[in-house]
């Protein structure tokens, strides 16, 4: 386990989808139209879906993830 920066969509997500599209990592995707759904292993924290987020429920937050 390491500890890093990632990004944590909130239960009020409008899965609007531009997360998914801003994020250089292909680390989010907008499951079945409902919310976006964060791969903590590929998310790398840089914040991009943060400030894209027109809903502002996107925050990044220190987490202990496993190594990949």
């Amino acid at each position: 386990m390491q500890t890093k920066r990632v990004a944590q969509v909130e239960e009020e997500c409008v899965a609007c989808g531009n997360c998914a599209k801003c994020c250089p990592f292909g680390a989010i995707t907008v499951y079945k139209g409902l919310h976006a759904v964060v791969d903590e292993i590929c998310c790398k924290g840089c914040g991009k879906c943060v400030v894209a987020c027109p809903a502002d429920v996107i925050v990044c937050k220190k987490r202990e993830v496993e190594s990949a």
